[in-house]
């Protein structure tokens, strides 16, 4: 939040890596463990923006249109409904990966998806309780951009140009995110 060009080449370098088909970008509706986020129609909108213009990328709004908290259990057997014969795939940063033994029915996920860790070059990760295969790790040079930081750069007035696309830094000024005044 704001999705940025790390999250997409990470995307694309695990689309590679993996073989995959396409890769959807689910946005989350109401996340449990996160305050203050944007609320999820602009979040929805600048994914759909920043990912027009690769053909393997789609948007969902699964877990935007679910009444309540965002659980990624339950946006994994919500997208095994709709793709049944699809090998799911579960991209996220290794930060939020070394978690998963928290996460709300952490032992169900193992079912549902293969999960990738991207991190930055270096990153350890380490999750004791998950199964032999269950989480492969890419390493992803651009990831040292943070979505932190481009808030932090928004609010004090600094350039974003080039850390997000350009479509998202237009839709960021236009609806007045992340600034001073929010």
């Amino acid at each position: 939040d704001p999705i940025h060009n790390g999250h997409l080449v990470a995307a694309s370098e695990v689309a590679s890596a993996f073989d995959l088909d396409e890769v959807i970008f689910v946005p989350t509706g109401s996340p449990y463990l996160k305050d203050n986020v944007t609320p999820a129609e602009h979040r929805y909108l600048m994914t759909v923006i920043a990912t027009a213009s690769n053909p393997r990328f789609k948007v969902s709004r699964i877990d935007i249109d679910r009444e309540g908290p965002t659980y990624t259990v339950d946006t994994l057997a919500d997208m095994q409904g709709l793709y049944p014969d699809a090998e799911l795939v579960f991209i996220s940063g290794a930060d939020a990966i070394a978690q998963i033994s928290a996460w709300k029915n952490a032992d169900q996920l193992w079912d549902l998806a293969h999960f990738v860790a991207v991190s930055r070059p270096g990153h350890k990760l380490t999750v004791p309780d998950a199964p032999e295969g269950a989480i492969s790790k890419l390493e992803i040079p651009a990831l040292a951009i943070s979505s932190t930081d481009i808030r932090a750069r928004v609010q004090t007035g600094k350039p974003v140009w080039y850390l997000v696309s350009d479509g998202v830094v237009q839709y960021i000024a236009k609806n007045h995110l992340y600034g001073q005044n929010d």
